[in-house]
């Protein structure tokens, strides 16, 4: 099964996101759903059961308190390639280092990890200079939210969107 470890964004922080989706320039692709918003915090790929219980267990042992986000800015994560329009979230990086230790052994470590939430994915624009022009040109204000834990989840791509499973929760102390 593909599956992933995240935080959620629901509720009053999903509607604020749609509200900056809503000023997004024009451009060939498509929103991220409210329901399947979220900051990846380790990608583990297909696996299997056996590696489902180990990945549950590992995640159980992670002792992390309840923090603090921001999410502060609008960007893209390739302005040569543009194919992902994201929200920059501060602070999640030592629990992405945490769940990383966590689950060392099982999967390689993340060399790269870019705290962001996907807003849109993008097919085409038509001028990328403008494109990023207008998108520096969007303003609001923090988004302040307190993380209370993370999910374990599959995804399960179809031909309309991804569902996103929770599989299992985690909560933080």
């Amino acid at each position: 099964m593909r599956s992933f470890i995240s935080i959620d964004f629901t509720g009053s922080v999903a509607e604020k996101i749609k509200d900056i989706q809503d000023q997004l320039p024009e451009f060939r692709g498509k929103f991220t759903e409210p329901e399947n918003l979220h900051l990846t915090l380790k990608f583990l790929g297909d696996i299997d059961e056996e590696t489902l219980e180990k990945v549950k267990e590992r995640l159980k042992q992670v002792r992390f308190k309840k923090f603090y986000v921001s999410i502060d800015d609008i960007g893209v994560i390739s302005p040569t390639f543009i194919r992902i329009i994201g929200l920059h979230i501060n602070d999640c990086t030592q629990l992405h280092k945490e769940i990383d230790a966590a689950l060392a052994g099982l999967f390689p470590e993340d060399t790269r990890f870019v705290s962001h939430v996907t807003i849109a994915r993008v097919k085409g624009v038509e001028d990328k200079t403008e494109f990023l022009k207008k998108l520096e040109e969007i303003k609001f204000s923090p988004l302040q939210l307190q993380v209370g834990g993370f999910e374990l989840k599959e995804s399960i791509l179809t031909e309309k969107k991804p569902e996103y499973k929770t599989l299992e929760e985690f909560s933080l102390s």
